[in-house]
């Protein structure tokens, strides 16, 4: 628990700062911090850093966040819109690819643009593995500056390159760890070109890894790369770390940051916590956001899996996916429980049952290549219009009447309320870093101890 703890909460700390700061300690921290806040219903006086550094907050009450919304005047700030995306889980990506291509023609329909794309209805983006593949196609900036894919290419692109970004090769494990597969560096090229980096993303965005070389998560960062290059990295190289299979040593554009990765989904699957401490901790870009009640979030799983328990003993891969999907319901419950009472409007997890799709017509194992992923895209479908399942705070979770796609087309009424409020508003609710003279000290990076080379 300790492990899982650590990842959920390790983006809104700099603990370089202190190297003695150990898990145990943590974990300690966080629970008075959740037993304080939660249980009581107040703040307490700070006695640590890490209390001090968290500023609690009363939790807001129904009436206020009534309040909060009905404020319609010229000078309210709104809400800072959260996208987050699971690594690839039981689908491969494609059920929250799937979700996306929804909700970007919702968004399309209410808004009566018949361009709209994802990236202009969200100020910040994260994803781990798979996630963070479709986060890159939809918020990289293209020649005509809009996103280069829409949210219907790029679930297109991940039903065609399914077998290259995701699948494990018969071959033995050791000569997989031991290689960068060529088709995947040739397929990211094509698709990123050879100068895209960071800096050319439209919105703040988030994509982690695992750093073997500092044995600890590495964020990519967009706000890091536009104020340090040593930060910046291709986006192709960012692509190929948080899908990578086995360790892939890359390097930013200027040669000084050195990291060894492996797969975000290993650093954190369902990466919403690190985008919320992130703007939480980011008043440079987020100058008006203080607290959970000025976020609108959405959180995008990709299918939690069945296991033959006996199996997954024997199968690496099966346990990492375990251990996925468990840090991945530990961080919505979480998150949930931060949300309290306006959760079921400001939060939306999207989430499903891959157990269930299967008696809609499930999957045909033994399938290959295209026809195997037509079908997980019928699968994804009948994912989409299962009941939604919510956190609920100290009891769990509970199954609702609405459906996921019900859910999500209520959540894009709100992502267009929001639009709407911003171009009246002489109050800047974002404010996108181009650059800064002076060091960042909120950034997700700098939890890496990351090799930094000598120019």
């Amino acid at each position: 628990m300790a492990a899982a703890v650590t990842v959920v909460s390790n983006p809104m700390l700099n603990l370089e700062e202190d190297p003695s700061f150990d898990v145990d300690k943590l974990s300690y921290e966080i629970f008075s911090i959740l037993e304080t806040k939660f249980l009581f219903g107040y703040d307490s006086i700070p006695t640590t850093p890490l209390q001090e550094n968290l500023k609690l907050k009363p939790i807001t009450t129904n009436n206020n966040i009534s309040n909060n919304n009905n404020n319609n005047n010229n000078n309210s700030v709104g809400k800072v819109r959260v996208l987050s995306i699971d690594g690839g889980g039981a689908t491969d990506g494609i059920l929250a690819a799937t979700a996306l291509a929804r909700l970007e023609s919702f968004l399309r329909r209410k808004s009566g643009n018949p361009n709209a794309r994802i990236a202009h209805f969200f100020d910040v983006v994260a994803g781990a593995g798979a996630g963070g593949i479709l986060a890159a196609l939809l918020f990289t900036r293209g020649k005509d500056g809009n996103p280069i894919y829409t949210a219907d290419q790029a679930l297109g692109f991940l039903i065609q390159n399914r077998r290259k970004l995701f699948r494990v090769s018969p071959e033995s494990t050791l000569r997989r760890l031991l290689r960068r597969p060529a088709k995947l560096e040739r397929l990211l090229a094509k698709t990123f070109g050879e100068s895209t980096t960071l800096k050319d993303t439209l919105k703040t965005v988030l994509i982690p890894c695992y750093d073997l070389s500092s044995n600890g998560p590495f964020v990519f960062s967009r706000a890091d790369a536009v104020e340090f290059d040593g930060y910046d990295f291709k986006m192709k190289d960012v692509c190929a770390a948080t899908s990578a299979v086995g360790p892939v040593e890359m390097k930013s554009v200027d040669g000084r940051t050195k990291i060894l990765a492996v797969n975000g989904e290993v650093a954190m699957n369902n990466p919403t916590a690190a985008a919320i401490t992130h703007v939480l901790h980011n008043k440079q870009e987020f100058p008006m956001c203080n607290g959970v009640e000025d976020l609108l979030v959405v959180s995008l799983g990709n299918g939690e899996s069945q296991f033959d328990v006996a199996n997954s003993i024997r199968n690496g891969t099966q346990l990492v996916r375990i251990a996925g999907d468990g840090a991945s319901d530990m961080v919505d419950q979480a998150v949930s429980m931060a949300f309290g009472q306006c959760r079921t409007s400001d939060y939306v997890r999207i989430q499903a049952n891959e157990s269930l799709a299967k008696k809609h017509g499930g999957l045909k194992k033994g399938m290959k290549s295209s026809s195997e992923s037509m079908d997980m895209l019928a699968v994804t479908e009948s994912m989409l219009e299962q009941k939604n399942v919510e956190s609920v705070l100290f009891q769990g979770k509970k199954m609702v009447e609405t459906t996921n796609l019900e859910k999500l087309e209520l959540f894009a009424g709100d992502l267009i309320k929001e639009q709407e409020r911003r171009k009246t508003s002489i109050l800047p609710t974002v404010t996108l870093k181009q650059s800064s003279p002076s060091p960042r000290t909120s950034s997700a990076t700098t939890l890496s101890n990351s090799t930094l080379s000598s120019c």
